[in-house]
């Protein structure tokens, strides 16, 4: 299954266009996350931001800007589905929810995630394969039973 173009809120009035490939695919454990995204596990794909585009209905998208965090979150204000955030590092974050949506319910391997980020912040147990990273993919693995 491939990564599909086309993305779209709920209510179908705003569409996004996707383009190359994610940076990044991970569940993110963080509490920035979990909070910003209400989810005990925030799983999304990271893209650079001219990867997506709006293609529709950009009129109608709206923005949250946390009050002490460099992150922002666009959604359409007719359904509430937030589209892409942007995080710290500038990049356009994708909820894996909409990719699964357009792929009739399964993700595409292709973006199937490859890592846990923040893991030492996690609120529930996840038992797979993918490594673990305490902090960000560039610190120490979380090792079962410590």
């Amino acid at each position: 299954m491939q990564i599909p173009a086309t993305l779209e809120c709920l209510c179908g009035q705003v569409q996004l266009r996707i383009a190359g490939e994610p940076v990044a695919k991970a569940n993110c454990h963080c509490q920035a996350c979990r909070d910003f995204y209400a989810t005990p596990v925030f799983a999304a794909t990271a893209w650079e931001p001219a990867n997506v585009v709006v293609a529709r209905g950009a009129q109608h998208l709206a923005t949250y800007h946390h009050a002490t965090r460099q992150l922002q979150r666009q959604f359409c204000p007719q359904c509430g589905e937030t589209l892409f955030g942007i995080n710290r590092l500038g990049m356009s974050v994708i909820p894996n929810t909409l990719f699964a949506r357009a792929c009739g319910g399964a993700l595409p391997d292709a973006l199937q995630p490859a890592m846990h980020l923040f893991y030492r912040h996690r609120v529930v147990e996840v038992d797979d394969a993918l490594p673990k990273y305490l902090d960000g993919w560039d610190g120490p693995v979380h090792k079962a039973g410590f």
